[in-house]
């Protein structure tokens, strides 16, 4: 693979700005339904393909629905999540054929920015845990993002 996929067992992935991470619980328990169950909850609890929830004084990203592999394309800013492609260079291509506006969005207009690095990481986790994900497959540059959905027809 020429990118570096991120997944998760079943729950959504979230994108965690560094300086919030002490903040995200994760799962502080799990009994009752999965929206009581902390942090971890709150993410789920996210209606959509991507979703906001409040972490300490900024804001995460939810990439919720499908557990989907996801990858982010540094130099255009896009999170990808694999669903309905059967090739990497075929999603990639996809993504970019989005940006240059030949394919159509689904935009409400939602706005997130990191103001420093983001950390992409599965939902259930608790951030005071991830203090070493310095890996380069998981820290996003900190900046705005536009929260755009697109499907292929």
């Amino acid at each position: 693979m020429l990118h570096t996929w991120v997944e998760t067992a079943g729950g959504p992935l979230i994108v965690v700005p560094k300086s919030e991470l002490d903040h995200w619980a994760g799962v502080d328990h799990n009994d009752g339904p999965v929206e009581t169950w902390g942090d971890y909850g709150r993410a789920c609890a996210a209606e959509g393909y991507i979703g906001l929830v409040t972490v300490g004084a900024q804001q995460a990203l939810v990439l919720g629905d499908e557990p989907a592999m996801t990858t982010y394309l540094t130099t255009e800013r896009l999170f990808l999540r694999w669903a309905a492609a059967y090739s990497e260079a075929e999603l990639v291509a996809a993504g970019r054929r989005a940006l240059a506006g030949q394919l159509d969005w689904d935009d409400d207009d939602r706005q997130f920015g990191v103001h420093n690095t983001g950390i992409r990481r599965h939902a259930a986790r608790p951030g005071h845990r991830d203090h070493s994900a310095s890996s380069p497959a998981r820290r996003l540059p900190g900046g705005p993002r536009r929260r755009e959905e697109s499907r292929q027809g």
